[in-house]
């Protein structure tokens, strides 16, 4: 039975930024929907790929790039974006990075 609810008092706290390389925590996943917190360190790179459901990336902390597509963004603490399924992205750190994945598995045909 999955819980009625789910709280973080502070998402940055709930993850580490390693001094080399990407970590991923996951902070739930039920049938619905899979939020995954991820650290990046300074240059650190999410190579482009695609998801078969609807995802949103929230940015807590950091500065970097974000592909959606053909289209290049620059993100910083407090960027969003959504993304429909099949969307090719990637995400490029040039500072240290955290980021909130939410995946909506729920969705998937």
């Amino acid at each position: 039975m999955s819980p009625k609810h789910f709280f973080a008092p502070d998402l940055i706290a709930e993850i580490e930024i390693p001094k080399q390389g990407i970590l991923s925590r996951t902070l739930y996943n039920d049938d619905q929907v899979k939020l995954v917190l991820f650290g990046f360190s300074e240059g650190q790179e999410l190579s482009a790929h695609t998801a078969p459901m609807p995802a949103s990336i929230y940015f807590l902390k950091g500065e970097g790039s974000l592909t959606l597509g053909d289209e290049q963004m620059p993100v910083r603490a407090g960027s969003f974006a959504h993304m429909t399924p099949n969307l090719r992205h990637a995400i490029v750190a040039q500072t240290p990075l955290v980021m909130l994945l939410a995946m909506m598995k729920g969705a998937v045909q």
